[in-house]
């Protein structure tokens, strides 16, 4: 029997998916808690919206699937590239150069311990 698992997605959200994987690739695998405690403590941005994700994916797997919050643990993470905002920045002698402003999209999915 599969265990049940829910998840929450941010999308576009204003930080590089590069940036993002960096911390994902530190809480993957690790209990919802210690998860929470370890993002509360880490001075990124990226982290800021890594605990939304979080607590909305717990959230969700209390309120839609009857799941015991303190048997959760951080089944999947990971963050995919979104659209690229494109800017330009005036340069030397009339030119310009292009400034891409990236965008990730953010999914956690929580799962109960057996």
């Amino acid at each position: 029997m599969e265990t049940q698992s829910a998840k929450a997605v941010a999308k576009t959200v204003r930080v590089s998916a590069t940036k993002a994987r960096l911390v994902l690739d530190e809480i993957r695998g690790k209990d919802v808690e210690e998860a929470r405690s370890f993002l509360r403590h880490t001075p990124n941005k990226a982290a800021l919206v890594i605990g939304k994700v979080l607590k909305s994916a717990a959230s969700n797997a209390v309120n839609n699937h009857d799941l015991n919050e303190d048997t959760l643990f951080i089944k999947e993470c990971y963050a995919d590239e979104g659209v690229t905002l494109k800017r330009f920045r005036p340069r030397a002698k009339g030119s310009a150069s292009q400034i891409l402003k990236r965008t990730s999209h953010i999914t956690v999915i929580v799962a109960e311990k057996e």
